[in-house]
Order: structure tokens, then sequence, then C-alpha cells
């Protein structure tokens, strides 16, 4: 799917419409040092491995795609919802 690189939808902060640049979120680089990372590593130490199974077989086909919108007019970042796509493209 196709998504142009400007789109003109509301922005809450300055109450009207106005024209967002957008684009593909991509989550940053997982940290070990995260509280998360640390209790799952915790979990797993030791004898007896994990403490729920590992998925093995890939349940859905595709991941979902978020778009990151960026106001013009006063920089103010939001997201759409995700969507599930093969491909997505911001033209």
């Amino acid at each position: 799917m196709k998504v142009p690189k400007i789109m003109r939808t509301y922005c809450p902060r300055c109450k009207t419409h106005t024209e967002f640049s957008v684009g593909i979120y991509k989550p940053g680089k997982r940290k070990g040092a995260k509280k998360g990372e640390r209790r799952q590593a915790r979990r797993k130490k030791g004898y007896g491995g994990q403490k729920f199974p590992e998925q093995h077989n890939q349940a859905k086909v595709t991941k979902k795609q978020v778009l990151t919108l960026k106001c013009n007019e006063c920089s103010y970042g939001l997201m759409r919802k995700g969507m599930r796509l093969k491909k997505l493209e911001v033209v």
C-alpha cells in the first residue's frame, strides 16, 4: 500500500486541520539494562530454561504497520492505528 508523504488531518494542539509529514514507526534498539529485559534474564537463568514456551511456528503472516504523523505547523506528533500489510510505502 502506498501512503502520501504529506497528509492533511486534524491537529489536537492547533485545533484545526493542518498538514502532517508521514513516516513509518520503527521500534528502537532493545536495551539489556531495562527492567523487562532484566526480569526475563532472571526467569531464564539457571536450570529449567524458559518459563513459558517459545513460539516455534509463526501464527500471523503480516505485522501491523503504524504510521507516525508530525504536524508541520507546531511539530506535534501522533500515531495512526496499526494496519496489517505485507508492504507499506511512503511516496
